[in-house]
């Protein structure tokens, strides 16, 4: 049927019309396609772009290389060895405990060793590489390289590790490394991203972690393609790290050794110091320990052995001790009451075995008594009562305040851990800690370097370098940092006369070599090389009136523990004043018996540079030298592997 005219044009204008709209919405969507397509390829191409790499792309740090520790003369203590590991990283390998148990296959690991990696699999990020297994051999690690094909996602490698190579003689002082834990995580704000890298060492004590910030270094990065199972196909870039600072410490490494020897048998602490400088040459705390036991990991049956010897070995005697000093106290008293003007130089002081105040005796360790005493008698047999009355007469503030200025009471500022202040009491502080009013009573007993008064060997080896020096002399222990030495500071006079100063020197020279000295049988008999010192002795227990009624028991008569501390200081050479020490033996009866001898052989290795020959003793102690010198078990000094500043 033929359509009439008109309505064929009435069609022909709606098919038109259609046209337009199906061709402008044609048009209209390829235009926003193609807008579309510009701005992924243009505008949006950068972004694209990236999230494409991160399919194909990993981004790792590098760890740096830790600083090394040198000691005075460029020897290392404490330096970076290779460590052969395997890692593993779980988004690259898939299924974990198959990826292990064919490693298990090729190496021999640790039971302990995979369960600790599992746990540490699943706590960190999947992109994370994870240590399986470390301090492998060089044969492991090759039979794992040539397997690696068949390994997604685990990788032979090769670190660092911390190494202690001179072992127990510098544990207390430069300390340890140790993985980072939950806890060192815990104490940081903004953590460092190397520290969430499993295994990766940081100190834990010591000057390994009181100057972490400058041995750890800046991490580096690299990027590496992988392939769609995991692999490594190549490196793309790599930002090197920036390695840790080396640091040179003001420690003699012969020293430090011969004063561990020397100390060996004994709970004991010693401090030697350069009197001009107060560059610390040997801090040595017996018994010690090795400290690379802790950085593989140490067992909890070596570390229970550790914690229960009843001489300590974890403790730091030279910073961390602190110990009633006993009569190595009495020259500051005597200084003290000097300088204040209620004693002279000449006066003397009848010691008839006691000194009576406020109904209460106290005795004089000399049962009856000393007779007539001035201050050098005094110094020189270590007579109790002559200080009795000096601090009667002066009152302990200041006598404190004397003592604060030769360095005790006082945190000195050391890159060590725990290093404690100790106490010179006086009575704001028995006020403030205690809230009691001072008796006098106890001034006497602060005289004498008893009651509330407490030091380490570091301060009391301090307070014996300002009476040898008159100055002020601060402890250093960091010598340099990365070959820029760390400048010494400067060192006023105390305020105390010389010619008092020269009172005191002269009367420690009569401890060590006059014929009533107290430490004369430990004497220096080498030309130009005498000693000045003071022994002391602290007790640990109150001797009851009823003990001293039947006579008082000898420390060989008292169980270990019970027995008094035996201290010693003293300066060399007498003439032109070098070094000095503090030896605390814990437990070990007399000052003169137990910590004098020893400190006479530390000094003489300092001045010699090496073991004291035997000429350097008396006459009839040579023989037993030689023997005692040859059951010791010296190192012998090592020669610097690189150029190092020097003393």
């Amino acid at each position: 049927m033929k359509r009439p005219p008109k309505e064929n044009e009435e069609a022909a204008g709606l098919m038109t019309r259609r046209g337009v709209v199906l061709g402008g919405s044609m048009v209209g969507f390829m235009g926003l396609l193609a807008l579309r397509m510009r701005q992924m390829q243009v505008t949006e191409a950068e972004d694209y772009r990236l999230l494409a790499e991160e399919n194909r792309i990993n981004v790792r740090l590098i760890p740096p290389s830790r600083g090394i520790i040198y000691d005075r003369f460029g020897i290392p203590i404490a330096q970076n060895a290779q460590n052969y590991r395997i890692v593993i990283v779980r988004e690259e390998a898939g299924n974990v405990e198959a990826a292990i148990a064919k490693v298990r296959q090729l190496v021999d690991l640790d039971d302990s060793d995979v369960e600790r990696a599992l746990k540490e699999i699943y706590r960190r990020s999947p992109f994370v590489p994870i240590t399986v297994a470390d301090q492998l051999a060089w044969e492991d690690i090759a039979e794992v390289a040539i397997n690696a094909p068949a390994l997604p996602g685990i990788t032979p490698d090769v670190g660092l590790s911390r190494e202690y190579p001179l072992g127990a003689d510098f544990a207390h002082i430069v300390g340890y490394v140790g993985p980072v834990s939950d806890y060192d995580l815990s104490k940081l704000e903004d953590p460092d991203p190397l520290l969430q890298i499993p295994k990766f060492q940081i100190g834990k004590i010591g000057v390994e972690t009181k100057l972490e910030g400058d041995l750890r270094g800046r991490a580096g990065s690299r990027r590496i393609e992988v392939n769609a199972g995991g692999r490594v196909m190549r490196e793309l870039s790599r930002d090197d790290y920036t390695p840790g600072n080396d640091l040179q410490l003001t420690i003699d490494h012969g020293l430090q050794n011969y004063a561990q020897a020397r100390l060996a048998n004994e709970s004991a602490g010693s401090v030697v110091i350069d009197v001009e400088t107060g560059d610390l040459l040997a801090m040595a705390s017996a018994p010690s320990f090795d400290p690379n036991m802790f950085v593989r990991g140490i067992s909890s049956k070596n570390y229970n052995a550790l914690r229960e010897n009843k001489y300590k070995p974890l403790f730091n005697k030279t910073v961390q001790g602190l110990y009633p000093p006993g009569s190595t106290f009495k020259m500051l008293t005597g200084l003290a009451a000097l300088r204040g003007g209620v004693i002279s130089p000449e006066e003397r002081v009848y010691c008839p075995g006691h000194m009576s105040l406020g109904g209460r005796r106290f005795h004089c360790w000399k049962r009856g008594g000393h007779g007539w005493m001035n201050f050098d008698d005094a110094i020189t047999q270590s007579c109790d009562v002559y200080f009795y009355e000096a601090a009667h007469r002066l009152g302990v503030d200041k006598l404190a305040e004397l003592s604060r200025e030769f360095g005790l009471g006082q945190r000195h500022d050391l890159p060590m851990s725990a290093v404690r202040a100790g106490i010179i009491p006086d009575t704001k502080w028995k006020a403030q800690v205690r809230g009691e009013r001072w008796n006098p009573g106890e001034t006497l007993n602060t005289s004498i370097g008893q009651g509330d008064v407490l030091a380490s060997p570091l301060q009391l080896a301090v307070m014996t370098a300002r009476l040898a020096s008159g100055r002020a002399v601060k402890p250093r222990l960091v010598k340099s940092v990365n070959g820029i030495e760390v400048p010494i500071e400067d060192a006023p006079r105390i305020d105390v006369p010389t010619s008092l100063m020269n009172m005191a020197r002269k009367a420690m020279f009569n401890v060590s070599n006059g014929r009533r000295g107290t430490a004369r049988r430990s004497r220096i008999v080498a030309e130009g090389m005498e000693m000045a010192g003071k022994t002391g002795t602290s007790q640990v227990r109150n001797i009851t009136k009823a003990e001293r009624a039947r006579g008082v028991f000898r420390n060989d008569q008292l169980p270990w523990e019970r027995r008094d501390h035996g201290l010693f200081v003293a300066f060399a050479p007498y003439d032109k004043p070098k070094y000095a020490i503090a030896t605390i033996v814990e437990h070990g009866g007399g000052g003169s018996s137990a910590a004098a001898p020893p400190s006479r052989d530390i000094l003489l290795y300092a001045l010699y540079g090496d073991v004291p020959p035997l000429e350097a003793y008396p006459k009839e102690q040579r023989e037993r030298i030689k023997v005692q010198h040859e059951e010791m078990e010296l190192r012998p000094r090592l020669k610097p592997e690189k150029k190092a500043s020097r003393a």
